[in-house]
């Protein structure tokens, strides 16, 4: 309980040190004008974010039941390899298609 206290006060720690550091605008050429950057879309953001959490879960649980398969049938274990390879490579071309699509949307308006 002790270690997820210190945790949070470092992290709420971080985010207010942070914030000063994003504040401040780009300085402007001299003789042009800039249009104020629009918010960022916070949707697609937390969509990456779930994206590669769900991405990382679901290979660590193929990692795990493969190795798990491998040491109940020690005869089996290159099948079940090969079969694990072919699985998280699938779960990982599927995550970067939707990581580029999220980051396409992650544009300001």
């Amino acid at each position: 309980m002790v270690n997820i206290v210190r945790i949070g006060l470092v992290m709420l720690g971080l985010m207010l040190l942070a914030s000063p550091a994003m504040a401040q605008q780009p300085a402007a050429p001299a003789g042009a004008t800039v249009a104020a950057p629009g918010p960022m879309n916070l949707g697609a953001a937390v969509g990456a974010g779930l994206v590669i959490v769900g991405a990382g879960l679901g290979i660590g649980r193929i990692g795990g039941q493969a190795v798990e398969g491998m040491s109940r049938q020690p005869e089996a274990a290159g099948n079940i390899q090969t079969a694990m390879i072919i699985s998280a490579a699938l779960i990982e071309g599927a995550t970067f298609f939707a990581l580029i699509v999220c980051m396409l949307f992650n544009t300001p308006r």
